[in-house]
């Protein structure tokens, strides 16, 4: 990266949710709405394949968690979400010095089962689409069966 910060987009903070898989990617940031968390990060070289591109690798894992994370905005406090499925459409290509953001745009909660559907997009661009559902495994104290 250079010695200037780059200009991150009104709205967005540093993410909070550290895990050893993005640590590589960071800084990662979000923006937290009421009905989804949108991720964001300013692409760089650790996020690129050989070929100078975002790596669809990384593109699937920050669509798969923001995903998740905006299924658990429609969930009881405490309920965890363990991704069933994940079906990712790759659309275009992202390269260095782009903003990639990871927007879900469709959240359908369920008691079982939750789906999602993100569109990730390189300075506004669509470059990939993604479809989930995720198992609902509930807090003891929610009172649902």
């Amino acid at each position: 990266m250079s010695d200037h910060p780059l200009e991150v987009p009104e709205g967005f903070t540093p993410h909070g949710r550290h895990s050893p898989l993005t640590e590589p990617w960071e800084p990662l940031f979000s923006r937290v709405l009421d009905s989804a968390v949108i991720l964001g990060l300013h692409v760089r070289s650790a996020h690129t394949n050989s070929r100078g591109m975002v790596h669809g690798g990384l593109i699937s894992a920050l669509a798969d968690n923001a995903m998740g994370l905006s299924c658990g905005r429609h969930q009881p406090e405490g309920t965890r979400l363990v991704t069933a499925s994940l079906a990712v459409d790759f659309l275009g290509p992202a390269t260095i010095g782009q903003w990639l953001t990871v927007e879900t745009d469709f959240v359908k909660p369920g008691r079982t089962l939750s789906f999602a559907q993100c569109f990730v997009k390189a300075d506004g661009k669509p470059v990939a689409r993604a479809n989930a559902s995720f198992a609902v495994a509930r807090p003891a104290n929610s009172g649902a069966p």
